[in-house]
C-alpha cells in the first residue's frame, strides 16, 4: 500500500513539476518565418520620464511623424513580461502608425531595457500607474505637436488598458490587441490546457494535467508574479470605460480566449466598445496562412490607424 502511495505521489511530483517544462518546451514553433520592421530601420529619440507616485525612473522610444502636426498621439502598453526594445511586432506597430502621420510613445516596461524598478512584483493597477506618467510626459512636451492622446495595449497590455481609460481623464480613445478579457486564473488555464492538448493528451485528462501546471505556475514557479496579477478581473474595468474602444482578436488566438473575451465584451452592450475578430489570425494578428508573412496583417493595423484618427 505504501509503494503505491509513494508512486501516487510521485506521479504528481512529476506532472506538478516536469509537466509545465514540458509543455513549453517540448511544444515545437509551427515554422513560419515572420516578416517585422527592426529597430535599426526605425527613427526615434531615446526619452525618459518620472512615475512619481511610484517613486520610478522609466525610458521610452519616441516616434514622431514627418511634417509639422499636429498629430494624435498614442502610449503603447506592454504585455506580460519583460520588454526589448527590438521587439517586431510593437515596431511594426510603431512604424506603421508613424509612417501614417500618429506619434508613438513606446516606453519600456518597468524592469526592462532602462526603465527602473521591478514587473514581477507589481500589480497590473500598479503597471497602469507607468502609462499614466507616460501620458502626462506628453502632455508636457511643447516641441511635441500633440493633438490628442490614447492608449494601445498590446496582449496583457490590452488587459491594462481599460485601468487607464477610467483613471486618467487625458486619454481619448483605447485600443486592445489581442488583451484577454477573462480573469487572470482563466486565461492562463486556457493557455495551458491547449498546450497540454498539443502534445496529445486527450480533452478530458489535459483538464487535469492543466490544471496542475496552472497550481505549479501560480503558487510554486511564479508565486510572486500571481500573487499581484492573479485575481484581476478586466470586465468589471470594461464596464466603466466611456472612451471609444476598439478591440482586436485573433480567431486561431492559442493564448488568449478570443471567442470568450468576444462574447464577454459584447455582453456588456456598451456602444463605445467595439469589438473584431480576424479569420486566420492568432495572438500576434498574424498573416494567415498563405496569404503573406507579416507578423502584423496590415487590415488589423488598418483598423488601428483609422480608429485612431476618427477618435482624435
Amino acid at each position: 500500500m505504501k509503494r503505491y502511495l509513494f508512486n501516487g505521489l510521485a506521479v504528481f511530483v512529476l506532472i506538478l513539476f516536469v509537466g509545465p517544462v514540458l509543455i513549453h518546451q517540448v511544444l515545437k514553433p509551427e515554422g513560419r518565418r515572420f516578416r517585422a520592421v527592426r529597430l535599426e530601420d526605425t527613427k526615434y529619440t531615446e526619452v525618459s520620464f518620472q512615475n512619481t507616485s511610484q517613486k520610478l525612473s522609466l525610458a521610452a522610444l519616441l516616434f514622431v511623424p514627418e511634417g509639422d502636426g499636429p498629430f494624435p498621439a498614442v502610449v503603447i502598453v506592454h504585455g506580460s513580461g519583460t520588454s526589448s526594445r527590438d521587439n517586431g511586432w510593437y515596431l511594426t506597430l510603431t512604424d506603421y502608425l508613424q509612417t501614417n502621420g500618429i506619434i508613438v510613445l513606446l516606453p519600456d516596461k518597468r524592469g526592462s531595457e532602462k526603465s527602473g524598478g521591478n514587473w514581477r512584483n507589481s500589480s497590473l493597477e500598479d503597471l497602469a500607474t507607468d502609462t499614466i506618467s507616460a501620458i502626462d510626459y506628453l502632455k508636457k512636451q511643447k516641441e511635441v505637436p500633440v493633438s490628442s492622446i490614447g492608449i494601445v495595449g498590446m496582449s496583457e497590455g490590452g488587459r491594462i488598458a481599460p485601468i487607464i481609460a477610467n483613471e486618467s481623464s487625458d486619454v481619448a480613445f483605447v485600443v486592445n490587441v489581442v488583451g484577454g478579457a477573462l480573469s487572470s486564473h482563466d486565461q492562463l488555464f486556457y493557455e495551458e490546457n491547449y498546450n497540454v492538448q498539443e502534445m496529445g493528451f486527450l480533452p478530458g485528462i489535459s483538464n487535469i494535467v492543466s490544471y496542475f501546471s496552472t497550481y505549479s505556475l501560480i503558487y510554486l514557479r511564479q508565486k510572486e508574479f500571481w500573487d499581484a496579477v492573479g485575481d484581476f478581473d478586466p470586465v468589471p474595468h470594461w464596464e466603466k470605460v466611456s472612451t471609444p474602444a476598439l478591440v482586436l482578436y485573433g480567431k486561431k488566438d492559442t493564448n488568449v480566449n478570443s471567442a470568450a473575451s468576444a462574447r464577454l465584451l459584447n455582453g456588456l452592450k456598451k456602444q463605445n466598445i467595439t469589438v473584431k475578430v480576424f479569420e486566420g489570425s492568432g495572438h500576434p494578428l498574424e498573416d494567415p496562412v498563405g496569404t503573406g508573412n507579416s507578423i502584423f496583417r496590415i487590415d488589423a493595423l488598418n483598423e488601428i490607424g483609422d480608429f485612431v484618427k476618427t477618435n482624435s
